[in-house]
C-alpha cells in the first residue's frame, strides 16, 4: 500500500465536502437572479432545478465501485473540477440546453464528492476517531453552503452573481491544485470492479435498515430547505426575509453542531449522542407548532440543525466499519436510499400539505424522527 499523509488527505476530502456543499447551495442562491436575467417562468425555472437531482442521484451511484476499484484521488479531482465548470457555467451560458448540462455536472460532481469523501476519512480513520473526524468533515459542507448566500448578500449590492461566481471559480481551482499534490491511498480492490461483492451488500439486512436511517434523514434535511419559509410565511407574521434567516440558522446550527461533536465523541458514546440529537431536533420542531415569532422560530431551526448534525457521522461511521473491504459500494448503498428518501418525503409533504395543510409540516418531522429512533434502536440488536 502506497505511503501517504494522513492529515493532508483528511484536508483535501474538506476541501472536497465544501465543493459539495457550494453545489447544493448555488443553484438556488442565483435562480431568482438567472430567472430574471434569462427571463424564465416558473415552469422553465423548476425544470432547471430537477436536473440538480438528478445529477446527485447518479454521483451517488457511480462513485463506491470506482474508489474501490481505482481508489479516491483522480475521482475527486474530476469531480472538483466539474463542479467548478457547472458553476463558472452557470456564470456564462445563456442557453438553456448547456444551463441544464451544467447543472446536471454539479448535482453529478456534488453527488460522488458527498460520498466519497465520506468514504476517504472512514478509510483512513481510526476506529476510535471514525466519528470525530466524520463530524468535522461535515462541518465543512456547512461552510461551503454558508459561503455562497453570504458572498451573495454581501457583495451583491457592487459585483453581479456572474462576477461573485467567477471569483469563487478561482477559488476553487486553487484547492483543486492542492488535492493534485496529495498523495492518496491505494485502491481496496485493484484486481476489477467488486460487482458481486458489490451487489451482495444489498441483502444485508444491517446495511438496509442503516440505510433506512439516513431515507428518514436525507428527507428531513430535504423538507426544512424547501417547506420552512413557506411554512413560516403561512402560518406566523413573519417577513419572508426573516423566514429565510430562521432557515439559515438551521444550517448555522448543524455546522457549528458538528464542530462540537469532534470534541463529544471522544467523551460520550455515539450511540448516546445520536439518540439525544433527534430529540433535540423533535423539540426544535414542536417550536415551531406554537405559531412562533422570528425568535422562537430561529432558535427552533437551531436546534433541528443542531439536531440532525451528528446523524450522517454516525451511521456512516457505522457502516465504514462494518463493511471496511468495500466501503466506497457500502457508502453508495446508503446514500442512494438516503437520496430516495429526500425525493419521496418532500413529494409526500407536498401531497399531504394541498390535502390537508401546510401545518402538518412539523408534524411530520417529529413522526419521522421517532421512526429514526425506532430503526437505531433495532439496528443495535
Amino acid at each position: 500500500m502506497s505511503s501517504y499523509n494522513k492529515n493532508l488527505v483528511f484536508t483535501a476530502a474538506c476541501i472536497g465536502m465544501c465543493f459539495f456543499g457550494i453545489s447544493m447551495i448555488t443553484l438556488g442562491s442565483v435562480l431568482p437572479s438567472l430567472t430574471t436575467k434569462l427571463g424564465l417562468d416558473n415552469l422553465q425555472a423548476t425544470a432547471l432545478v430537477t436536473f440538480l437531482p438528478l445529477g446527485l442521484l447518479g454521483g451517488s451511484l457511480l462513485f463506491g465501485p470506482i474508489v474501490d476499484r481505482f481508489g479516491h484521488k483522480a475521482l475527486l479531482l474530476l469531480s472538483c473540477l466539474v463542479v467548478l465548470l457547472g458553476l463558472e457555467g452557470i456564470a456564462f451560458f445563456t442557453s438553456i440546453p448547456l444551463l441544464q448540462l451544467s447543472i446536471i455536472g454539479i448535482g453529478l460532481g456534488g453527488g460522488i464528492l458527498n460520498g466519497e469523501t465520506n468514504a476517504l476519512v472512514a478509510d483512513i480513520s481510526d476506529e476510535a476517531e471514525k466519528g470525530s473526524r466524520l463530524s468535522l468533515l461535515g462541518a465543512f459542507y456547512g461552510i461551503g453552503a454558508l459561503g455562497i448566500p453570504v458572498l451573495l448578500s454581501f457583495l451583491s449590492g457592487y459585483y453581479s452573481f456572474e462576477i461573485i461566481l467567477q471569483g469563487t471559480g478561482v477559488v476553487m481551482l486553487a484547492g483543486i491544485l492542492f488535492c493534485l499534490g496529495v498523495r492518496f491511498p491505494a485502491p481496496k480492490q485493484p484486481q476489477g470492479f467488486p460487482i458481486k461483492e458489490g451487489l451482495g451488500l444489498l441483502k444485508e439486512s444491517s446495511l438496509l435498515l442503516l440505510s433506512f436511517i439516513l431515507f428518514f434523514q436525507s428527507g428531513i434535511e430535504g423538507v426544512c430547505n424547501n417547506w420552512t419559509t413557506l411554512y413560516l410565511g403561512q402560518t406566523t407574521n413573519i417577513p419572508e426575509n426573516r423566514a429565510l434567516m430562521a432557515l439559515t440558522c438551521m444550517v448555522a446550527g448543524l455546522t457549528v453542531a458538528r464542530l462540537l461533536l469532534v470534541v463529544l465523541f471522544k467523551k460520550i458514546k455515539q450511540e448516546t449522542v445520536l439518540r439525544a440529537s433527534l430529540i433535540t431536533a423533535a423539540i426544535g420542531f414542536a417550536l415551531l407548532t406554537f405559531s412562533p415569532d422570528f425568535a422562537r422560530a430561529a432558535i427552533g431551526m437551531v436546534l433541528v440543525g443542531a439536531g440532525l448534525a451528528s446523524t450522517f457521522p454516525v451511521i456512516l461511521s457505522i457502516v465504514g466499519s462494518q463493511y471496511a473491504s468495500l466501503s466506497g459500494t457500502a457508502f453508495s448503498v446508503a446514500l442512494v436510499i438516503a437520496l430516495i428518501g429526500q425525493t419521496l418525503l418532500n413529494s409526500l409533504t407536498g401531497i399531504i400539505s394541498q390535502g390537508y395543510s401546510i401545518v402538518v409540516y412539523p408534524y411530520m418531522m417529529i413522526v419521522s424522527l421517532l421512526i429514526m429512533l425506532l430503526l437505531f434502536k433495532r439496528s443495535l440488536k
